[in-house]
């Protein structure tokens, strides 16, 4: 699927169930990097399910959480 038809779905998919929100596929896709990133997943592993081949590129990409970023937690985040 070309991606501007993919965008067109998902806008018209958002605006049959009612949400207003601005969104993007783009936007899923960063969402999707960043809970990874927030909930400790492999820094490794990531790029291989975005299809990046560059680790930096997911780095730049996901505006990393500078907390979660070598998976640990401060017992503060509880």
């Amino acid at each position: 699927m070309h991606p501007a038809s993919l965008q067109k779905a998902f806008k018209t998919a958002l605006m049959k169930a009612g949400i207003a929100k601005t969104a993007s596929v783009h936007k899923l896709r960063h969402g999707f990097a960043t809970h990874l990133l927030e909930n400790s997943y492999d820094i490794r592993t990531i790029p291989e399910l975005l299809g990046h081949t560059n680790l930096q590129t997911t780095m730049i990409y996901t505006h990393v959480a500078k907390k979660n970023v070598f998976g640990v937690r401060s017992p503060l985040d509880k």
